[in-house]
């Protein structure tokens, strides 16, 4: 959750957004190490970059004062 007086270095250092953002990682590595090979491994690394660009666009979207 943003408030008024975030920063973007202290959303980057939360639990919450370095969570989330490790597991998008893992989950977009899983899927070059496992390989594709069909229709549904495109959807699980589109599902992962989606995520992982939310990441990146909650801290883009943080004004700096």
């Amino acid at each position: 959750m943003l408030n008024n007086n975030q920063t973007r270095i202290g959303k980057v250092l939360s639990l919450e957004w370095l969570g989330q953002t490790l597991a998008s990682l893992c989950w977009i590595i899983s899927v070059f190490v496992y390989g594709i090979e069909g229709n549904g491994d495109w959807l699980q690394l589109g599902a992962a970059s989606c995520w992982m660009l939310s990441n990146i666009a909650t801290i883009v979207a943080i004004k700096p004062n």
